[in-house]
């Protein structure tokens, strides 16, 4: 893997629409010289909001996977006052993410709504490197990428923003370095 900066990063929202549901949550984390930097991190609870800027409520079903409730978020900041501090984290360094249209989807929404650019230098997708370097599997869905790297989600971390970052930087370490080898040959 070369010398360049990742940040890792994955969203927890109220639906699928970046133009109808709201982020909740986002995470992420620094790789730096092919090193996972676990206390170089950016994590926040989101409260969601519509195009107008008036609240969203989280549907019962998402609360599912995520378990992120309306009390939970209550509190917290909205998009619009996290995002220039994300975009800051994130600053020139190449973006992964684990269906990486999906999140940077979100975000690009956001972004543009509230006046600001999301584009980063480079967009990585973990679903499309572990097609590469797994073309004989069927499934590249996180769970199913993490147990044939051997990785495992710490405990309640799985479907929240920063436990599935944690293995999704993992993860893309582990696919760099196979890709690498597999073209080396």
């Amino acid at each position: 893997m070369s010398s360049t900066e990742y940040v890792v990063f994955d969203l927890e929202t109220t639906g699928l629409s970046p133009e109808r549901d709201g982020i909740v949550e986002i995470g992420a984390m620094r790789i730096r010289d092919g090193q996972v930097q676990p206390t170089e991190i950016y994590q926040t609870l989101v409260r969601p909001t519509d195009a107008q800027g008036q609240p969203l409520s989280i549907p019962w079903y998402t609360q599912r996977v995520h378990g992120i409730s309306d009390q939970m978020v209550r509190h917290a900041p909205t998009v619009e006052q996290v995002l220039p501090d994300f975009l800051d984290f994130v600053g020139d360094a190449a973006v992964v993410a684990h269906n990486v249209a999906f999140d940077s989807g979100f975000i690009r929404t956001a972004a543009r709504r509230h006046g600001l650019i999301w584009q980063p230098a480079r967009e990585l997708c973990t679903v499309q490197l572990s097609r590469a370097a797994f073309p004989r599997e069927k499934g590249h869905k996180l769970d199913l990428l993490a147990q044939r790297l051997g990785l495992e989600f710490e405990a309640g971390g799985r479907h929240r923003s920063l436990g599935d970052v944690r293995v999704t930087a993992e993860a893309f370490v582990q696919l760099m370095q196979r890709l690498e080898l597999t073209r080396s040959r």
